[in-house]
């Protein structure tokens, strides 16, 4: 199958590495095609990513066309790529807030899935939501579903307002652990850790947290519930955030 990435910033760049990586495309059936003003450190980042930059017109041959572009540069670039599309061709996209019908006015296109990808996606780890319109079959939603997937969990939603709610835990969600993370980091140094063990200290039981949680059954109130003693300092901790 041949793809085309349009939008060749940090998730383009992720999914040409994945689809490549994994050897679910070949590097000569993908195509990138940056609609942007050249970054001048581009070429630099390319450099990783044996697939070819190329104008708009290549999006003619490609029989799946990945959105990655930023949703308030859409209703400019939507007049210049529609010449470019036909109803056959199917179209994903990971842009937030810009709805499936939004992107079938706009684009001409009938057979249109929408994604709410997260950072994590640049290192396999992601967790991508997503969900189609109808003209999709079933053939179309799982060869994007196995796309999708190298960059790590998906899950399937038949309701499209749940890709808004998706936006806000798993789409948001790393900038909420990444907070709570930096404020124990600075609670540490705060009680003379330097800022190395500060690190250390956070990071090992965050990734220990999550792997009690992946190994077992038990939810995360039973898990804090074996953390926290009856009067001990984890106890008094929680208080202290459910008053704050």
């Amino acid at each position: 199958m041949d793809i085309a990435i349009i939008g060749i910033g940090h998730m383009g760049l992720t999914y040409a590495q994945a689809f490549v990586h994994t050897s679910i495309v070949r590097p000569d059936r993908l195509w990138l095609v940056d609609p942007s003003p050249r970054d001048p450190e581009l070429a630099t980042r390319l450099s990783a990513y044996p697939v070819a930059v190329t104008p708009n017109a290549s999006l003619r041959e490609a029989k799946l066309v990945v959105l990655c572009v930023k949703p308030q540069d859409f209703a400019a670039l939507a007049p210049q790529l529609q010449p470019y599309l036909s109803e056959a061709q199917l179209v994903l996209s990971v842009m937030a807030g810009v709805t499936v019908a939004s992107l079938q006015h706009a684009l001409g296109c009938s057979r249109v899935i929408r994604a709410m990808p997260n950072l994590p996606a640049q290192v396999g780890q992601g967790m991508t939501v997503f969900t189609a319109a109808e003209a999709v079959d079933r053939a179309a939603l799982q060869l994007v579903h196995n796309l999708l997937s190298t960059t790590g969990k998906t899950l399937y939603v038949d309701n499209e307002a749940l890709l808004d709610a998706a936006t806000a835990v798993s789409g948001s969600g790393p900038g909420y652990v990444f907070t709570f993370m930096q404020a124990l980091i600075d609670a540490a140094q705060g009680v003379c850790f330097s800022p190395a063990e500060a690190l250390l200290l956070v990071r090992q039981t965050v990734r220990g947290s999550i792997e009690l949680l992946e190994q077992s059954e038990a939810d995360c109130t039973t898990w804090v519930g074996r953390v926290a003693s009856r009067g001990g300092t984890t106890e008094a901790a929680l208080d202290a955030f459910a008053k704050g």
